[in-house]
């Protein structure tokens, strides 16, 4: 038997057992089998059968069909505009890193301001400053697009997760961090 499919009888069972169980006093059918499908998808997240993006949608999905949630209680998370600026931040961020674009902009920064560690610093809280007025979400300008671009310039600089984090890695990642937050 795969790992995944082994995952997705682990995670449908879960599901199962909690949906069958007697629903406990003082709350719903509803509400227990909306429980059952949240264990589920946890699951689902944690063994990862499938991405969780899908798992996601699948859950969503059965809720919606099963009337456990009306359609449009089910896709109301989706009409938040700052969910969806965090998922284009971290769309954007993938695209930073697999066109090479976020070391591109490493270089440049290197270029112009990279005198030393402490000037790259400064860009780096300079950069978050200019673009937090237009990003408000502080998880989708950290993580989605400033992250891939600083993790960039400390690779630029060779130094990587691991035993040469602390060339200037350690440094510019807590910058980022403490410029975001």
């Amino acid at each position: 038997m795969s790992k995944s499919l082994r995952n997705w009888i682990i995670v449908l069972a879960i599901g199962f057992v909690i949906w069958v169980c007697p629903t406990p006093q003082g709350l719903t059918p509803n509400a227990w089998h909306l429980f059952a499908v949240f264990a589920a998808t946890i699951a689902g997240f944690i063994l990862q059968p499938i991405s969780m993006g899908a798992v996601a949608f699948i859950a969503l999905t059965f809720c919606a069909i099963t009337g456990v949630l009306k359609t449009g209680q089910a896709l109301m998370g989706f009409g938040n505009g700052t969910i969806w600026l965090i998922v284009c931040a971290f769309f954007l961020s993938r695209a930073f890193i697999k066109t090479g674009f976020g070391r591109r902009i490493a270089f440049l920064i290197i270029k112009y301001i990279g005198r030393s560690s402490l000037t790259l610093g400064y860009s780096i809280a300079l950069s978050e400053l200019i673009v937090s007025p237009a990003m408000p979400s502080a998880t989708a300008r950290g993580g989605g697009v400033f992250y891939p671009i600083v993790q960039s310039l400390a690779n630029a600089f060779g130094s990587q997760p691991g035993p040469t984090a602390g060339k200037i890695g350690k440094y510019l990642m807590q910058v980022g961090y403490h410029t975001d937050a």
